[in-house]
């Protein structure tokens, strides 16, 4: 956490300005990333990594987006993908063979991240018919409109995904798929690597978004795209398994960068208000009228962090009912409060807040960015809370 508030602080930050007005991608981030061996975070330490567990990843990523909200998202799909692969996979029932399997590919992926500093993007999102996967897939479904078609020696891959974070950046994306085949869709999903430059992939559309500029996250296409068995990242059955024995998963490691923000958003106040902040006028004469304002945006701040850190302290797969109901609390807490704090803090420091010249703004944007992110949008957590709650 010190290693990554400093990279946060005194690289990241004064950068943030410039990939959010170029709705570009931070590449000199990611070299710092690199360099920090933070690729290697949630990589076990016996393939050479970091071996940061669950709790530990979102702790680190919250110090991230203190210096940059979108580079700590963008990073968040990487490290998802490693928890997943590396302790996540140790966590679920698999059988014998394919835990042997899983085992030889996974040290295959672990040892280019190490060695070559390869990194993933996790196209999720996607428009799907409807049928088994919205109804039965506990984390939000809507996730297998890719379809995969077993070939010899490996799948044809084909799809269309959206809001692609790391699009045409990651060298290769840990794709969601349905495998064209008879039985139990969960027994059929597939999460495969895609490289960025394979026959077939592109990256159509323009990305000029209100907030979350630097995550560069346009669609990603996929014809007919071929990826060989080699390229399972999970065992095939296992993604949906594992996000129904896990719904909190990705969510909460979602709410680690907004958390971030709102503790960057805070400072960002307080240093404008004390004159410590470059070009702030300081607070003069109206301590009185501010100084209540700043009081309840640290109640805000402390009170989400203590619930959130309780939620990530507890998510596992498995959890029993009230962790996840206390994920879900936790994310919308999150969710609610960065765009409240961000926002008051522009209030408070009065209407050079508004000033591009100043990270505050920068702040609020972003912030909206995270009651929009599934599989839990404030809506969906909300309504899974109450009908968790009342049985049905």
């Amino acid at each position: 956490m010190d290693r990554a508030r400093a990279l946060a602080r005194e690289r990241f930050a004064p950068r943030a300005e410039r990939h959010d007005r170029e709705a570009s991608f931070p590449f000199d981030d990611y070299a710092d990333l690199r360099a920090a061996g933070f690729l290697g975070l949630c990589v076990p330490e016996r393939y050479g990594g970091l071996g940061a567990d669950y709790e530990t990843y979102c702790l680190v990523a919250e110090q991230l987006a203190q210096g940059n909200g979108s580079t700590s998202l963008t990073f968040n799909m990487h490290c998802l993908t490693m928890l997943m692969m590396g302790v996540l996979a140790d966590d679920m029932l698999l059988p014998p063979a394919a835990r042997e399997r899983h085992e030889k590919l996974r040290a295959a992926k672990f040892r280019e991240v190490i060695e070559a500093g390869a990194f993933y993007g996790q196209p999720h999102s996607e428009p799907v018919e409807q049928g088994q996967t919205d109804t039965q897939l506990s984390m939000g479904g809507r996730r297998f409109g890719t379809t995969a078609r077993k070939v010899d020696g490996g799948y044809v891959v084909s799809g269309r995904k959206f809001f692609v974070s790391l699009a045409g950046c990651a060298p290769y994306f840990a794709t969601p798929a349905i495998l064209l085949a008879d039985g139990p869709w969960i027994e059929r999903t597939l999460y495969l690597q895609v490289p960025r430059d394979a026959p077939g992939v592109s990256f159509p559309g323009d990305w000029d978004p209100m907030g979350m500029r630097g995550t560069v996250s346009r669609d990603m296409q996929l014809q007919d795209v071929f990826v060989p068995d080699e390229g399972e990242v999970l065992p095939p059955g296992t993604f949906g398994a594992m996000y129904n024995a896990f719904p909190q998963l990705s969510p909460l490691t979602f709410g680690a960068t907004f958390l971030g923000l709102m503790q960057a958003a805070y400072d960002g106040a307080i240093a404008y208000l004390s004159g410590h902040m470059t070009g702030a006028p300081g607070l003069h004469t109206e301590a009185a009228v501010k100084g209540h304002a700043v009081a309840e945006m640290l109640f805000a701040l402390e009170g989400t962090r203590a619930l959130y850190y309780r939620a990530i302290s507890e998510a596992r797969v498995g959890a029993p009912p009230d962790a996840v109901q206390r994920a879900r609390a936790a994310h919308v807490s999150v969710q609610r409060g960065a765009v409240s704090v961000t926002q008051e803090a522009i209030r408070v420091c009065g209407g050079r807040g508004l000033l591009k010249r100043y990270p505050l703004e920068r702040y609020a944007r972003d912030a909206r960015a995270g009651a929009l992110m599934r599989p839990w949008t404030q809506e969906i957590a909300t309504q899974q809370a109450w009908e968790a709650a009342l049985g049905l």
